[in-house]
């Protein structure tokens, strides 16, 4: 194992400060790096927070600032936060309209995100995002994971949130939006978890993996590589007749790398499903190309497709200023 380490037990430690130092003008750390928070709050908004094992940067601390979250919660390497960190978040950013959780699909988060509801005090509502279409059912997760959608849901109720909406038009929302999106992934090769020091699974040089999860979960199978414009009409096809007849309209259309796969290789599998998407009567209105959901080393990538109506794509074009998304400020 080669990687830009001091001691696997010290990554998050290590790589928290960096982040905090090198984002200082957006974020700062909470106590005993419990959580990452909105460096500026905003008084009398719904506070919006997510989080996650770590692992899958710049999810979902890069996403911390205005106009998306207003704190993550990082666990160790693809390992749940624990309770008495977003309870902690709650009572740092709720500034008195209480706070919106955002999970993705996997029983870890689900379940210790529950717990801090219901140890938190004031009003906290939560949305569960499960956009990844690869399998109803997967070692982690009861229904279907959170994946890359996720960003999509905190992009657009973040902007929401900056508007004055209140908890229940947020969770609504939130809910509307992961309804109306699906993903999913491929992977060329393995991670490897820094603390267990090898690949999480293996996979010929000849192989890939359709429908692969961000820990490195199994998807649907497990195929021989085939050319990009061959795997992105089977990852079209997933997305599209998942959505069926909601296909049909204008969408933001996400090309996530999973960490080691060359910007190059991104950009050409979005001209690759863009050119499948419209002919089918997708339209896309807006796009995000780059590693925004990632599985540490892993090569591959992700398809998203979020369908849009009039108010999802003002409130996805409103300014946003976070480490990892900036725009219109």
């Amino acid at each position: 194992m080669k990687k830009l380490i001091n001691a696997p037990d010290r990554v998050l430690t290590e790589s928290l400060a960096g982040f905090a130092a090198a984002h200082a003008d957006i974020v700062s750390l909470g106590a005993e790096d419990k959580f990452v928070r909105r460096r500026e709050l905003q008084p009398g908004k719904v506070a919006l927070i997510s989080g996650g094992g770590s692992g899958h940067e710049p999810l979902h601390a890069g996403f911390v600032g205005r106009g998306m979250l207003d704190a993550a919660c990082p666990g160790q390497v693809f390992t749940s936060p624990t309770p008495d960190q977003m309870v902690a978040a709650v009572e740092a950013v709720d500034t008195g309209n209480g706070c919106l959780f955002i999970v993705k699909n996997y029983e870890g988060d689900v379940m210790n995100f529950d717990m801090a509801r219901e140890m938190a005090e004031g009003s906290v509502a939560t949305v569960i995002t499960d956009d990844d279409v690869a399998v109803e059912k997967s070692t982690f997760s009861t229904g279907r994971r959170g994946v890359a959608g996720t960003l999509i849901v905190e992009k657009i109720v973040g902007a929401a949130a900056e508007e004055g909406r209140d908890l229940a038009a947020l969770k609504v929302l939130g809910d509307r939006v992961n309804a109306a999106t699906r993903s999913i992934g491929i992977a060329l090769t393995s991670c490897t978890v820094p603390a267990a020091g090898k690949p999480t699974f293996d996979i010929a040089d000849d192989e890939m993996e359709i429908g692969v999860g961000i820990h490195g979960e199994p998807g649907r199978r497990r195929v021989k590589l085939k050319p990009a414009a061959e795997i992105a009409a089977e990852m079209v096809h997933a997305v599209t007749a998942d959505l069926g007849a909601r296909a049909r309209g204008e969408a933001i259309l996400v090309i996530n790398g999973f960490g080691a796969t060359p910007l190059c290789e991104l950009y050409l599998m979005y001209d690759a499903v863009r050119r499948l998407l419209e002919p089918a009567g997708t339209v896309v209105a807006r796009s995000l190309v780059g590693n925004f959901v990632t599985s540490l080393d892993m090569a591959g990538c992700s398809v998203t497709v979020s369908m849009l109506d009039d108010e999802m794509k003002r409130l996805w074009d409103a300014p946003v200023h976070t480490p990892a998304l900036r725009w219109g400020m």
